[in-house]
């Protein structure tokens, strides 16, 4: 029996959108957010593809489980028994958002033969800092670790600052982050994020792989971007005048990817 059949049963997410008609894109979301998050993407590609939504585990409308780990694997079997209760037929396009895109890798290294692409958008793909060549990229990742690890590990600064922790994570005001929350976003946090394998999960994916973030993205490791973009399969497309969230003119690059 493999590992990966021993995980414990995780509830059925829940879909919160599903329309147009052709081909399928799956869209999920980051941490602490919800499927608001492609409100920019959707009206541009919903015209030829049949578009679903789906919540990630602990967050927006899906069920919380307070013994999950929250971790990328725990999130992708989440998101794999939702998709496989749809019965699609056909290989989808995989889109995800933040920590959406590192689940998203995940799941089409573990799945390889349901994904027909893989569009990563604004992905915070982190390495250990020791990793990487540059002074300042070193910095900015070990001081990026060390916010997240401070703001799980002091509940009540987090809580009572939740407007500012929001601003820093770049989250949309369509889910915040409260006591509900709490347990999956800390966790989410330090084992899907901080504890993330996604270099390691690109280098397993046969889909095509196309990876959109913004130049002026608060979380983009232009280090580790350098490191995937060589990597078999995989196109980098930067956006001038973009930050970290979907806004218009990253919406219509991401749609450009969708194909």
């Amino acid at each position: 029996m493999s590992w990966w059949t021993l995980r414990p049963r995780l509830p059925l997410l829940n879909v919160v959108d599903d329309r147009g008609e052709g081909p399928v894109v799956v869209l999920i979301h980051g941490i602490a957010s919800s499927s608001v998050t492609f409100q920019n993407v959707l009206p541009l590609i919903e015209d030829r593809h049949r578009c679903i939504s789906i919540d990630l585990l602990g967050f927006g409308t899906s069920p919380i489980v307070e013994d999950c780990d929250y971790t990328l694997a725990d999130h992708a079997s989440a998101i794999r028994r939702t998709i496989a209760s749809l019965r699609l037929k056909e290989p989808f396009t995989l889109v995800g958002h933040s920590m959406g895109s590192l689940i998203g890798a995940r799941y089409a290294a573990r799945w390889s033969r349901t994904v027909k692409k893989l569009v990563l958008v604004s992905p915070p793909i982190y390495l250990s800092p020791g990793e990487l060549s540059d002074d300042l990229e070193r910095g900015m990742m070990d001081f990026y670790l060390k916010a997240y690890r401070y703001l799980r590990e002091n509940k009540e600064f987090t809580l009572q600052n939740a407007a500012i922790v929001e601003r820093f994570l770049a989250i949309p005001k369509a889910m915040d982050i409260n006591e509900r929350t709490w347990t999956p976003f800390v966790k989410s946090l330090e084992n899907s994020i901080e504890s993330q394998t996604t270099v390691s999960d690109l280098a397993s994916v046969t889909a095509p792989v196309e990876i959109v973030y913004g130049s002026l993205d608060q979380f983009a490791s232009e280090g580790s971007m350098r490191i995937v973009a060589r990597m078999r399969g995989v196109e980098v497309h930067r956006v001038s005048a973009s930050d970290h969230l979907i806004g218009k003119r990253l919406a219509r690059v991401v749609a450009q990817a969708i194909g």
